[in-house]
């Protein structure tokens, strides 16, 4: 059974850095992305940062230049570091994995989410 566990969320002032974590156990078949998303209260899910399986990442404009997603393959995770953190990045932060099984499809994993909330 595949499971995602985040870390390293939390309280932190305007300005401030945190790392985000996503670790993957169990078996994942050819993961194609990991991705960090976002949801603020009485907000839609978004995607914040993306990283594929060749290594090219992607970015929301709303954290372009402030955050940095990277992954360590050999140890199935995932990491959103966070810089210049402002209020409007406070949110639950969910860690997702796609994973593409020939002849079957995609298969989309979630983490349980971790708080973030920044300070003015």
């Amino acid at each position: 059974q595949v499971q995602l566990v985040e870390s390293g969320g939390g309280l932190v002032q305007a300005g401030g850095s945190l790392r985000l974590s996503c670790a993957a156990s169990g078996s994942i078949f050819r993961i194609s992305a990991m991705n960090w998303y976002r949801q603020a209260p009485g907000k839609q899910r978004e995607l914040v940062a993306a990283i594929i399986s060749g290594g090219s990442t992607n970015y929301s404009d709303s954290v372009k230049g402030r955050f940095t997603i990277s992954r360590d393959n050999a140890k199935n995770t995932v990491y959103l570091q966070m810089n210049s953190l402002k209020p409007e990045d406070t949110a639950v932060y969910y860690c997702n994995v796609n994973s593409y099984i020939p002849s079957y499809g995609y298969v989309y994993y979630w983490g349980q989410g971790t708080q973030v909330t920044v300070s003015s």
